[in-house]
């Protein structure tokens, strides 16, 4: 039990470094999130579970009008499939990364958000770390700052009032945070070439609206074609 522990504890230290740029956009979206769903009459309460159990970032956002709005099940089924429709393509791209993680495995898919991916791709273990437990912990604080940011801010938009507007920028420059730390971080920078050059041609073909999913099916045929000429570690 004691080295269960121990193995435990290595993860989480190392871990946790990995999370902080994360941690600073995840508080203040949660916090965003939080006021403005108490704007729209949910309390505390529904902050917390919704973080809980929906934890899917955007689609909170989006739940907040579906809330308010007149119960339309197939409507937000259809919604929730095109907002969330990316995770799909992360889903795949984990398959290899999520082997062996056994109990955690469940966890693991589930708290598989935009930025835990994108940690998750170009992080790496020290040697003597477990590695299903450096990835739970990761995924785990990351959803720990989102639910700590939904809570204090329903908490502060029940006593003190909030222009919102433009807060959600936090999430952009935290993908610009993320995508220069990996960039430094690696010598191969084909795969990151790859996603912005597809995203690019993507956008403009498609437009702001729809290039997306088209975007993720494109970045991850072709870093499928270009996975046996890249390390391991730089193909995901």
């Amino acid at each position: 039990m004691r080295n269960f522990s121990s193995e435990k504890g290595k993860a989480l230290k190392a871990a946790f470094p990995r999370t902080i740029p994360v941690m600073t956009g995840y508080i203040f979206l949660g916090m965003a999130f939080g006021i403005l769903l108490h704007a729209k009459g949910w309390g505390v309460g529904w902050a917390l579970l919704m973080s809980l159990f929906i934890y899917a970032g955007s689609m909170q956002y989006v739940a907040t009008s579906l809330l308010a709005s007149a119960f339309n099940p197939i409507a937000a089924f259809i919604m929730t499939l095109m907002v969330n429709a990316r995770h799909l393509f992360y889903g795949l791209s984990m398959l290899d990364n999520f082997k062996g993680t056994g109990k955690l495995k469940t966890y693991l898919i589930f708290g598989l958000t935009d930025e835990t991916f994108s940690v998750l791709c170009a992080a790496e273990p020290p040697g003597n770390v477990s590695r299903p437990w450096y990835m739970f912990w990761i995924t785990f604080l990351d959803q720990l700052y989102w639910v700590v940011g939904s809570v204090v801010g329903s908490l502060l938009g029940s006593v003190v009032s909030f222009n919102t507007k433009g807060l959600d920028f936090v999430l952009t420059a935290l993908f610009v945070v993320i995508f220069v730390g990996q960039w430094k971080e690696t010598d191969n920078h084909i795969p990151a070439m790859i996603g912005v050059a597809v995203t690019l041609l993507c956008r403009i073909i498609f437009g702001g609206s729809s290039f997306l999913i088209p975007a993720m099916a494109g970045i991850l045929l072709c870093l499928s074609l270009a996975k046996k000429k890249m390390p391991r570690r730089e193909a995901l």
